[in-house]
């Protein structure tokens, strides 16, 4: 379907960076990421990670070497997987130097906390050497001892200063393929901290709210400040974190996109609450077909209504739509116009039927 004119987001044009086979920044899709959970020096065990990662819609996924095994082990996990991978380095310049040489699309470093300008030099040099982008990754729980001194506290104008100091030792070094990140478990300075990053530089942002909790409470929190963040034109790629499994982060971060008209992937589902006049039971049909059309990757709009109310002119807004009218009354709509009824009992089967056939035309 269309997007209605008042949906049109106006992205600010970042610079355009290179992290493996994808474009960060610009034009460019705004990408979904996830890291892994696994113990790297595990490579099987992180392999198989990844690639759910990627089967789910994963973009760029990261991976975490807080030491020689994980980065010996990074090699083949580079090897065997297809997504661009980041290599989380916290401290030890020398993991960094070691993950851009085993093949990393990535590094995640805070240049401030790695140490002298020389080593920082070295880091740089095997990022050019190995063209490995960057993402100079501040966070309200780790920044430099000088400023939170300063600051006496996280506040979006410290983790600004950090990002803007480490933006220019990259810059100082005449590197310039990277991004930024200006996290916080706290939503608001983290929005307050991205809008005025985004005002003083030009380059990439990761948006993320860091630490945001389980599955459920992170979920909210992410949706708030990521979204925020969109609606206005802010941010070039996206990480939802979660206490949960990552594929669960992919699937926040792709129905934040979704939401937003901004990017959609699978089958969008609009359904109601459901109440006394619903025809069917539409919380437990909403569940079967979420499972049942989970494998679908083609961007589609469906709506599942109980009743009249509301049924026809979301509908009308949908690729496909399904109306409560009573048993035997139901009523199946294509691109919006009626197709034809169904009784309660056959509508999960004739909904995916009918999904899976407009799914064939788009490919088609």
């Amino acid at each position: 379907m269309e997007l209605r004119p008042h949906r049109i987001i106006n992205r600010k044009k970042t610079k355009k960076i290179k992290v493996g086979n994808i474009f960060i920044g610009g034009d460019s899709p705004i990408s979904v990421q996830s890291m892994t959970n696994t113990v790297t020096s595990d490579s099987v065990s992180t392999i198989k990670q990844i690639n759910q990662l990627q089967e789910s819609g994963a973009d760029i996924v990261r991976v975490s070497c807080p030491d020689e095994d994980s980065t010996k082990a990074l090699k083949n996990i580079v090897k065997e997987t297809k997504v661009p991978i980041v290599a989380d380095i916290h401290f030890h310049y020398k993991r960094a130097i070691e993950s851009a040489k085993a093949g990393a699309s990535c590094l995640r470093i805070n240049p401030g906390n790695i140490g002298s300008n020389e080593r920082v030099k070295d880091v740089i040099k095997a990022a050019k050497d190995y063209d490995c982008a960057i993402r100079i990754g501040v966070n309200a729980g780790s920044l430099e001892k000088n400023i939170l001194e300063k600051y006496k506290e996280p506040c979006p104008e410290a983790l600004v200063e950090s990002a803007t100091y480490n933006i220019k030792l990259l810059e100082d070094n005449n590197f310039f393929n990277f991004k930024i990140s200006v996290k916080s478990s706290d939503v608001f300075l983290a929005i307050k901290a991205y809008e005025a990053l985004s005002d003083a530089c030009d380059y990439p942002l990761h948006l993320g709210i860091t630490e945001a909790g389980g599955f459920f409470t992170g979920s909210i929190k992410s949706s708030i400040g990521i979204g925020n963040l969109l609606m206005k034109g802010i941010g070039d790629t996206i990480r939802v974190s979660l206490s949960a499994d990552p594929v669960e982060e992919v699937k926040a971060g792709f129905e934040i996109l979704g939401a937003l008209g901004i990017r959609s992937k699978g089958v969008q589902i609009i359904s109601c609450p459901s109440c006394a006049r619903q025809a069917f039971p539409v919380i437990e049909t909403v569940k079967i077909l979420e499972n049942k059309l989970s494998h679908i990757k083609k961007p589609l709009t469906l709506s599942i209504i109980g009743c009249v109310v509301n049924g026809p002119g979301e509908a009308a807004q949908t690729d496909i739509g399904l109306t409560g009218g009573g048993e035997g009354n139901n009523l199946l709509y294509l691109s919006g116009i009626p197709h034809h009824k169904v009784a309660s009992p056959d509508i999960i089967n004739k909904v995916v039927d009918l999904v899976e056939s407009k799914v064939k035309e788009k490919i088609n």
